[in-house]
């Protein structure tokens, strides 16, 4: 072998030697992460956030023991991109998911390529959506269902989780991503939810058939939180529990109108609770704005790697969870691609923790989800409530705006969320709010910029099928930004 190449090899080596030491040694300081994830839950039916119904024992465990994010989001209340957005720490159109039923990037990384170099295990069990599989290489673990429509749900065994967390060294970072309470509403004991008893949130009419849905609904959040309460008690008899992260989170709104689907604070609003033992204090909530596009980033810090020079939309809130910072971003961002859900309606959407600023980019249509509105849903309808709403509509006045307000909605909408948080009044043409839309309407339009979207040319099929071949249409032409 010639010197330099002798040389060379020595040097590798070294390196390779260097690099084990450092993550061998690292071991003890870097959590393992456990993120477990429900499926279409609005953040305020939860107790941690006002809800007045249901029951979540374990979620109030969690936050007795963790910190409640008051003023978290995510950018699209649609499944697909919210869990590509996590995954990847970046914005819908950065890593190219923008629409359900799309996929990201072909290039775009994910949580396994940034933690499996720093020595971790990484895998997801129940509930994929993402695509394609080459950008999100998680280890598949059994043991929960991946179809969130079935009826039922596959019965779940926490044996597949238990054996990740103990399998090997080194650390894990697992996902549980469950599919309750998405539609139907089949799991669970809606006994324990007697219709005339529930407090129906203010942006649902008050009908018969909507309280019995709603009280399925809850069951399904009950049979999910008992899900999470197994969940945490395989963690508990693994014995790493005093060494792992956990992050709950609801995920999107629901499926009832004006959640998810939406650029409405109860789509985008999602409940965010951690705990790391001996790190994050107990019991405590903080009001700093985060999106799930920073929680890739902060895993990579708190793992001990550098998020400096990746692609990342989000950023770190490690001192946030640790105590050390009570803000993290002055925005939060949103938007809304309806095809193929329906027909075209483009919405953006921005929110300083307190007002939130929406546009519909096309209001002189009429909005339409077709899953929603019953007329697809598998081998059954889905929602069966919704043909009350128009059905009481003529006799009822309050039932009438409530769908009018679903379906035909203003250019510019503007919402104080602290004191009107179903947001059912518009303060868009208040004169006294003119200088927080005109601030809030000045941010959103930079943010479109710097993500490359073009608005309404993105809510088509042109660019959804486009996005299907792997040859995206928009979004940040930067290749740092790819």
């Amino acid at each position: 072998m010639k010197p330099i190449a002798r040389y060379r090899c020595l040097m590798l080596a070294a390196a390779l030697i260097a690099s084990a030491v450092v993550v061998a040694a690292g071991d003890e300081h870097r959590p393992n992460v456990l993120i477990v994830m429900a499926d279409d839950c609005t953040y305020n039916d939860l107790p941690i956030y006002g809800g007045a119904n249901a029951r979540t024992p374990a979620i109030d465990r969690l936050a007795a023991e963790g910190l409640t994010f008051n003023r978290a989001y995510l950018s699209e209340a649609i499944c697909q991109p919210c869990r590509a957005e996590l995954y990847t720490g970046q914005f819908p159109l950065c890593n190219g998911c923008a629409w359900n039923y799309s996929a990201s990037r072909p290039d775009v990384k994910s949580i396994p390529h940034y933690l499996k170099p720093l020595g971790y295990r990484v895998g997801l069990a129940g509930k994929v959506h993402v695509r394609p599989p080459l950008a999100f290489p998680f280890e598949k673990v059994e043991g929960f269902d991946a179809n969130c429509v079935r009826a039922p749900t596959q019965q779940h065994d926490v044996r597949g989780i238990r054996q990740f967390m103990a399998r090997d060294k080194g650390p894990f970072c697992l996902v549980v991503a469950l599919v309750e309470p998405h539609v139907p509403w089949v799991m669970g004991d809606p006994a324990q939810y007697p219709p005339k008893k529930l407090e129906l949130p203010d942006n649902l009419a008050d009908t018969p058939e909507t309280r019995r849905d709603f009280g399925r609904y809850l069951a399904e959040i009950t049979y999910m939180d008992g899900q999470f309460g197994q969940i945490l008690a395989a963690l508990d008899a693994s014995g790493k529990a005093e060494s792992t992260l956990v992050f709950f989170s609801s995920e999107q709104g629901s499926q009832f109108p004006g959640n998810k689907w939406t650029t409405w604070d109860t789509g985008l609003h999602t409940a965010l609770v951690a705990r790391w033992p001996g790190k994050v204090a107990a019991g405590k909530r903080t009001d700093a704005i985060v999106q799930y596009a920073d929680v890739l980033p902060t895993l990579l810090d708190v793992a001990g790697g550098d998020a400096a020079g990746h692609p990342f939309d989000g950023t770190s809130f490690r001192g946030v969870l640790l105590g050390e910072a009570d803000r993290h971003r002055p925005f939060a961002y949103g938007l809304l691609n309806n095809f193929p859900e329906g027909p075209l309606y483009p919405s953006r959407t921005v929110s300083d923790g307190r007002w939130r600023y929406i546009r519909n980019l096309t209001p002189q249509e009429l909005y339409i989800e077709k899953h929603l509105m019953s007329l697809v849903g598998g081998s059954s309808v889905h929602n069966p409530y919704w043909t009350s709403w128009p059905r009481e509509a003529a006799a009822n006045r309050r039932t009438y705006q409530l769908v009018k307000r679903y379906m035909r909605r203003p250019a510019e909408e503007l919402y104080d969320t602290a004191g009107d948080p179903y947001e059912l009044n518009n303060r868009a043409v208040d004169p006294r709010c003119a200088e927080i839309k005109n601030k809030l309407a000045g941010e959103l339009d930079r943010w479109m910029a710097e993500q490359g979207d073009p608005g309404k040319p993105v809510d088509s099929e042109e660019a959804l099928q486009a996005a299907r071949r792997g040859e995206h249409l928009y979004g940040p032409t930067a290749p740092s930004r790819r």
